[in-house]
């Protein structure tokens, strides 16, 4: 398997830490998305979207979209399971990390916020206080309300193993500590990012664990 990366895309970082957590490798090729090697000829033809990650399997299959790719991984390759057996089990994760994926993550990734910078005149400053901060904050209440006092959270996301769920919630926060965000708002997504940072395989797929890490 190719897996395209960059150290700092968060949708990257949740297909390592899925792969980690399955045990499998893959070999890497990393997309400097600030150098903007995503827009390059080469790249659009590995992926039309120009976004990190992808996953080229060694039978040819090309796989985009982190979670996509994660659910790719976990119908195809032995291991610990990312998706609970029960459907019931399976919605409650998909949910959660929709509502990461699809809610929070497209409005602060790296080309919106390029966006407004070259549309709006934003500066880092007011793009982080007024921007990016309001959309973490309202998204992570909702997500720690979908967590909090639920019978089905256990010791990760959903019940006693991570899955799919955590994938998308450790990158998700390691931003929001990135930028400033008030942790102490949601305990609950505290306590299970802590259960999947003591997990060596989660240790490993961390950013500055990364080959290309700046």
């Amino acid at each position: 398997m190719k897996l395209y990366d960059y150290f700092r895309s968060s949708a990257a970082f949740r297909v390592r830490m899925a792969l980690a957590l399955k045990g499998l490798s893959a070999d890497r090729e990393f997309i400097h998305l600030r150098r903007k090697d995503q827009l390059g000829e080469a790249y659009k033809a590995v992926n039309p979207m120009g976004l990190v990650p992808v996953l080229d399997d060694d039978d040819g299959t090309v796989v985009t979209q982190s979670l996509a790719i994660i659910e790719y991984i976990d119908e195809t390759r032995p291991g610990p399971r990312l998706l609970p057996a029960d459907p019931a089990g399976r919605a409650r994760v998909r949910a959660i990390a929709l509502a990461i994926a699809c809610d929070i993550h497209p409005l602060n990734n790296l080309r919106v916020l390029r966006h407004l910078d070259t549309s709006f005149g934003t500066d880092e400053a007011t793009r982080t206080r007024i921007w990016y901060r309001h959309w973490i904050d309202e998204g992570l209440d909702g997500v720690e309300a979908m967590l909090a006092g639920q019978p089905a959270t256990g010791r990760f996301a959903h019940a006693d193993a991570p899955t799919l769920a955590d994938c998308c919630i450790v990158p998700q926060l390691y931003n929001a500590r990135r930028f400033g965000a008030d942790m102490a708002r949601w305990p609950t997504l505290g306590r299970v990012e802590a259960a999947c940072l003591a997990l060596p395989a989660v240790q490993a797929a961390l950013p500055e664990n990364q080959p290309d890490a700046e």
